[in-house]
């Protein structure tokens, strides 16, 4: 499968011209799978930290800080060279900022040095998740929902099986490990000879595209202003990451609070991260058929289903997973969407992927001090409300972007 942008072609005409060759379809996948195993990492590799440079826990917790820091720059930095550079380039320029990142990791001297590489990893970090959800929201026409969510799920792979990686040669072997990553990365420069330049979505008929919002290829008659819509959406996916990040940090100890023994917990965490990958592969096809709002509105209700459903003590750990599953397609199959409704808007991807980041940040001081004012037993509630918006922003998007009669 490959992705297609089109190019200049006499009226009446279309010519589709492939974006990526089958070579680098597989490449960004392990692109994407790479990503995620790097920004899972740090986390499993803070007790090497404090021991091998003398840290507190929450000078050590930096490294993550500033891998994300990284990220955020990086998705705003190269969004903004896009153009001048072309795909091949920007993708290129990402492995090999993480490759220097990622081995000045590795043979980092002082606790700065590592610091500062982790920065620069982000930094490429930032390009690639930008990139190829750019490119890949816009460059397989109707198929493009289904795609972002086949690397969706190999970010979501890659987050499981870096820990693990890690933890099966222990957390002392770091730096090995990062090395190995950089290498990989490097590796990856090479392969972005498939990768062509253009990315404009082709013309589709509304009834192929299975979209509301798109009318014989013309963009969509939005309601109110391009501006608005972009903010909801920025709004929609901050409230997404919110839910993600929320589940992840806090899961753990409310289930404990409501009697689940150490094992439960630790299987029904896992359980959550792996139901994100499980549910971004099965949504893939079901793209193909159903609308990208359907798709949306299914998701939303269904977190909040799962959360509600989570206040049963009983319940609770499959709750959870089933929260992951519903949340699964909602960052790669609102990216399309929001390409076709907005489609002038070059930088929209961009503002919303670096605010998703922005948003994984806050969502934790800002749970902590809700669970501080409510208790640990109102974490199902306090993420139900986050969760409750993404249904409420969806709903409003499906009605600005419908198009006027």
């Amino acid at each position: 499968m490959t992705g297609t942008s089109t190019q200049a072609a006499p009226p009446g005409t279309s010519v589709a011209r492939p974006l990526f060759s089958p070579f680098a379809v597989v490449a960004s996948c392990v692109g994407f799978a790479l990503i995620g195993a790097l920004q899972a990492l740090y986390g499993p590799a803070i007790p090497a930290f404090r021991t091998e440079f003398g840290l507190s826990p929450a000078a050590a917790g930096l490294s993550l800080s500033a891998h994300f820091v990284g990220g955020v720059a990086g998705v705003l930095l190269l969004n903004r060279v896009h153009g001048r550079l072309g795909n091949r380039t920007l993708l290129s320029a990402s492995y090999a900022l993480m490759a220097l990142g990622g081995t000045g990791f590795a043979l980092a001297p002082a606790w700065g040095w590592a610091l500062a590489s982790a920065l620069v990893t982000g930094v490429g970090f930032g390009g690639i998740d930008y990139g190829l959800n750019q490119l890949f929201s816009v460059g397989f026409g109707r198929r493009s929902p289904a795609m972002l969510n086949i690397i969706g799920a190999a970010y979501g792979l890659g987050a499981v099986g870096g820990p693990a990686l890690l933890g099966l040669l222990g957390p002392g072997r770091y730096p090995a490990v990062f090395a190995g990553f950089a290498a990989l990365s490097a590796v990856l420069v090479l392969a972005q000879r498939g990768v062509r330049e253009g990315g404009e979505a082709p013309a589709e008929p509304a009834e192929e595209a299975g979209e509301t919002e798109a009318t014989g290829g013309r963009a969509p008659g939005l309601r109110t202003s391009a501006a608005l819509v972009v903010t909801v959406f920025i709004v929609l996916y901050v409230l997404m990451v919110a839910v993600e990040t929320g589940v992840g940090g806090w899961e753990p100890t409310h289930l404990e609070s409501v009697g689940h023994d150490a094992a439960t917990v630790a299987t029904a965490t896992s359980a959550f991260w792996l139901m994100v990958t499980v549910g971004r592969l099965l949504v893939a096809p079901l793209t193909l058929r159903w609308s990208v709002q359907t798709i949306m509105v299914v998701s939303s209700v269904g977190m909040v289903a799962c959360l509600l459903l989570a206040l049963i003590p009983a319940a609770a750990p499959y709750a959870y997973a089933g929260v992951g599953l519903f949340h699964a397609p909602i960052f790669p199959t609102g990216l399309p969407w929001l390409s076709r409704a907005v489609p002038r808007a070059r930088r929209a991807g961009a503002y919303v992927i670096a605010a998703s980041m922005i948003g994984g940040v806050a969502a934790g001081p800002v749970l902590g001090k809700g669970i501080e004012l409510a208790g640990v037993d109102a974490v199902p509630v306090l993420l139900a409300l986050p969760a409750a918006g993404c249904l409420a922003a969806t709903w409003w998007l499906i009605r600005a972007t419908r198009v006027r009669p």
